[in-house]
């Protein structure tokens, strides 16, 4: 298969480069689990409320992908991520008022503009990786784009938890006997922590916008370096099920994953409050899955794919994250908390190995694909509603396992046989009948 891989110097320069932009995608989503500690506390709300942060945010992702695939089309690669930098800006700097004024459609407005802008970003950036050099090492380039996009998500609960959420364990007894303009008082000035941090980072993003202008990043066209395969469709009415099934299927898959990573990564918080752990340990546990996810990310960039390939990987993924699950499920406390952590070493390669598996041979229509497997993001937006919802009838540890069980057993059918193409299930069926 051609690919589009550059001179060694240039092909280091734009993994760099691209490698910044995972670690700014990384830094803004892993902020959403300490996010909901905060709107919780700020705009006294009850689970599900808080949980409309993640809704909103992911559901950006959904509105937002095919817009974004037609914008890189008309303004090209780095108008199109200046673009998206420009409208996390604006998202950020909404948020850091709204939040700060204590409205929160307003705040939840400025979180989905800021997921719009990272549904410009992610449209463009992980097809550029998966086909900067052969497809079929796609998921090792995403693995260490991966790493930039972790170490952020490690941090950023850490950055939140000092500058934002330090001494919530105090406010919580002062908020509990205050009453009247003296706990209004308390909660205004809780909520004006975010200020400052968040139009900081809008500054940044404008910033960065800019130098990705004036970067050296090389424009690679799709439909050159992942080439036509024989049995792809050739137009975007084509992306019907029977034609392009390893491109749905892949859909399916990363909205079940990332159903599954937000519930182990942004809701880990609340399942160890549900054991009555303290705020001020539950505020950092995102940074406990991603660690581990950070973890998995070095394991895969080692072993894929010069031990093993990324279909075999993804299905080992699948039956340790089944493993972990199971182990959640029948353990209390911290062993159980642990084992929720855990499940970030069985998400990190998930997403490394589905994408480029989902764009294979889809040619001049690989933007396109790309885009609808942006929009599987929402998953991250209806799966941990669900928790949030489910768990008020029903235990928490059994809400949790029914919801995170089925979809390892989906992303395991991926990697065993949902992502074959159509030639590659026509050659099956044919060595099947031989």
């Amino acid at each position: 298969m051609a690919t589009a891989t550059p001179a060694r110097g240039a092909y280091i320069q734009s993994i760099s480069i691209v490698g910044g932009l995972f670690f700014i995608i990384g830094l803004f989503t892993w902020l959403n689990g300490p996010l909901i500690t905060f709107v919780r506390l700020a705009f006294d709300l009850d689970d599900v409320n808080s949980f409309l942060i993640l809704m909103v945010f992911y559901l950006s992702y959904f509105f937002f992908a095919l817009p974004a695939s037609a914008i890189h089309r008309r303004l090209g690669l780095k108008k199109g991520l200046s673009a998206g930098l420009i409208l996390m800006a604006l998202g950020a700097a909404a948020f850091a008022e709204f939040a700060t004024r204590r409205w929160y459609p307003g705040a939840l407005t400025g979180l989905f503009t800021l997921g719009g802008g990272l549904a410009l970003l992610q449209t463009a950036i992980n097809p550029y990786v998966s086909i900067l050099g052969p497809i079929e090492s796609g998921a090792q380039r995403i693995a260490l784009m991966g790493i930039c996009n972790k170490l952020a998500g490690v941090l950023a609960p850490i950055l939140i938890g000092l500058f934002v959420l330090h001494d919530v364990d105090r406010l919580t007894v002062q908020l509990h006997s205050a009453t009247g303009p003296a706990r209004e008082q308390l909660l205004n000035s809780f909520a004006a922590n975010i200020h400052a941090p968040y139009l900081i980072a809008s500054g940044l993003l404008i910033a960065v916008a800019l130098l990705a202008l004036i970067s050296p990043l090389p424009d690679i066209h799709p439909a050159e370096a992942n080439p036509t395969a024989s049995d792809a469709p050739d137009d975007t009415e084509g992306l019907g099920f029977a034609q392009a099934r390893h491109l749905w299927l892949g859909v399916l898959c990363l909205f079940v994953y990332v159903g599954v990573e937000v519930l182990a990564g942004d809701a880990i918080g609340t399942y160890g409050r549900g054991f009555g752990l303290p705020l001020e340990q539950t505020k950092f546990m995102t940074s406990w899955t991603l660690g581990a996810m950070l973890v998995g990310y070095i394991l895969g960039l080692i072993f894929t794919p010069r031990f093993i390939s990324q279909q075999a990987y993804l299905r080992l993924s699948a039956l340790l994250g089944l493993a972990l699950a199971v182990g959640a499920a029948l353990t209390k406390g911290y062993v159980s908390v642990g084992f929720v952590a855990a499940l970030g070493l069985a998400n990190a390669m998930v997403w490394p190995a589905v994408f480029p598996l989902a764009v294979r041979g889809l040619g001049r229509l690989t933007e396109t694909g790309s885009a609808f497997l942006i929009m599987g993001i929402a998953g991250g937006a209806i799966i941990p509603q669900a928790f949030a919802l489910l768990k008020q009838h029903y235990d928490f540890q059994l809400v949790f396992a029914a919801l995170t069980i089925p979809c390892y057993l989906v992303i395991f059918h991926y990697g065993w046989r949902g992502h074959l193409t159509l030639s590659e299930r026509t050659q099956a069926k044919t060595v099947t009948h031989d």
